[in-house]
């Protein structure tokens, strides 16, 4: 299948599976799009195995 022919959703889990060490579980979705009228909601997913954060926390974390 050509890139040209393929979907987003396709693309997407080509692109996050195509890594040597990859696997399915790295094109698992991460966030959930909700539309309300003319406003969009992006909820980082509870099941998410990779989430946003603050980083690093402890005395490595200050640089010093």
């Amino acid at each position: 299948m050509c890139a040209d022919e393929m979907t987003d959703d396709e693309k997407r889990r080509d692109q996050l599976t195509s890594a040597p060490k990859s696997g399915p579980e790295d094109a698992a979705p991460r966030i959930e799009v909700t539309k309300n009228g003319g406003a969009t909601r992006i909820d980082i997913r509870d099941d998410a195995d990779v989430r946003p954060g603050l980083g690093q926390t402890g005395p490595s974390s200050t640089g010093g």
